[in-house]
């Protein structure tokens, strides 16, 4: 029997979307907000050389500046007051998220419900001031040892930029929250991704003037087309898959009626952890190489060994990297997801597993389910992200065709498809209800 919910989605259209004028509102909203974070990567950090600072930085985009410089949309390419991005509160979040599993006292505030998360909120936000004044200073720190990028340094120049790139982040934050809450999808995942996509047409645009100039065959072009359409309905799968655990409820009485006993599902995605595991695995092994490149190759022999064996191809590259993103698909799984608290939460509502017994036996086992489809979904992150990476080294394919930036593309994508079906599903069951109010009246 099809349900309201499925028949009010089939029934979906184009005229339905023209007259929801709240998602439309919404929809310029997140449009017009989304153009000023642009406009201001394309602003240039007082007392630099924007044209010096691009040739260095072409020398060592290669390292971890060309992935930031990817979620920061070109800022750090640019050098723009938009350089940090949004990366200081995302470390912020992670990093509080991480003291709730230790501290009783940052725990208890997350049990306490909406003023429990304001709280953890606004601490979060503090972290992110912290974060980005020592990441502020130190990208000041390291202009001026980079050659005759900045024109006047010093205290001025440091603290300038300090106040100008934390400003920036604080403003994104805001901005980001402003999207969330008067406009569609994530904001902050949203900022992200429109970093990402602006700069794809120039990464397209690299790989077809590869080809004009014979670096890059037609053939591997079409290889890398089809590649990138298989990797993307890949990650579509993957992410929409879940294990769904069987729940009943038994029957409950309720004053003198008897209400039956009902059943639903506990949903648990494939990918939990989603693209954490790739970032934190790539910035790791890609440290080595941005210091090494900052120090023009001095340092110690077995450290310029390492580097050399760290580059893009490598096999300990590949081997370190897989590992690390199984590594964090497990860690990041066990913090955001408590299975003991989940136990607890059915059992005080009556609900409880077919065979199983609630309580420990009940966190017991949805562990073992986690842990088990945990080990799929850390492998289709290896997966998608090593076969970009083999491609990145031996093809010269640019970075924007890595498997981290089509993972952030395609899930906020469909994070974004997905609200939006859910505002023309309530526009339309609102519509439905008047309808039927008017009918009543006439009656």
């Amino acid at each position: 029997m099809v349900s309201a919910a499925e028949q009010l989605a089939a029934n979906i259209n184009f005229s339905s979307f023209a007259k929801a004028d709240e998602l439309k509102k919404r929809i310029w909203f997140t449009l017009g907000a989304l153009l000023v974070y642009r406009l201001g990567t394309y602003i240039p950090l007082p007392g630099i050389d924007p044209n010096i600072w691009d040739q260095v930085f072409r020398s060592q985009a290669g390292g971890i500046l060309g992935m930031f410089n990817m979620f920061a949309g070109g800022g750090i390419n640019r050098m723009a007051i938009f350089a940090l991005n949004i990366m200081p509160y995302i470390s912020a979040s992670i990093i509080i998220q991480l003291l709730t599993t230790v501290s009783p006292q940052l725990e208890a505030l997350k049990k306490e419900g909406e003023a429990g998360r304001k709280t953890l909120n606004q601490y979060t936000r503090y972290l992110t001031v912290i974060l980005s004044v020592f990441q502020a200073y130190g990208i000041a720190i390291g202009l001026e040892g980079a050659g005759n990028v900045v024109a006047d340094p010093g205290w001025f120049f440091r603290i300038s930029t300090v106040i100008t790139l934390t400003g920036g982040t604080m403003f994104l934050m805001w901005l980001g929250e402003q999207i969330t809450a008067r406009g569609i999808g994530n904001g902050i995942s949203l900022i992200i991704m429109a970093g990402i996509v602006a700069e794809l047409p120039s990464a397209i645009a690299g790989t077809l003037e590869l080809g004009r100039q014979g670096a890059l065959s037609t053939g591997l072009i079409l290889l890398v087309i089809v590649m990138a359409v298989a990797v993307i309905a890949f990650i579509v799968f993957m992410e929409r898959a879940q294990r769904r655990l069987l729940i009943q409820y038994p029957k409950r009485q309720v004053g003198n009626k008897m209400f039956e006993g009902q059943s639903s599902h506990l949903p648990l995605k494939l990918n939990t952890s989603g693209v954490i595991p790739p970032i934190f695995a790539s910035s790791l092994l890609l440290l080595p190489t941005t210091i090494a490149s900052f120090n023009a190759g001095k340092g110690p022999e077995w450290f310029q060994w390492l580097v050399t064996q760290l580059g893009h191809g490598r096999p300990l590259f590949l081997i370190l990297y897989i590992s690390l993103i199984i590594f964090f698909a497990f860690f990041y799984t066990a913090i955001v997801f408590n299975p003991t608290e989940t136990a607890d939460n059915l059992k005080k509502h009556g609900g409880f597993i077919p065979g199983i017994r609630p309580g420990e036996r009940t966190a017991e086992y949805i562990d073992y389910v986690l842990s088990r489809i945990t080990v799929l979904g850390a492998a289709y992150l290896s997966v998608v992200c090593l076969i970009p990476e083999i491609l990145i080294s031996y093809a010269s394919v640019p970075f924007y065709f890595g498997g981290t930036s089509l993972l952030i593309v395609v899930s906020v994508t469909m994070d974004t498809v997905a609200q939006v079906q859910g505002y023309l599903l309530a526009h339309q069951y609102e519509g439905l209800i008047k309808r039927s109010k008017l009918k009543g009246r006439r009656r």
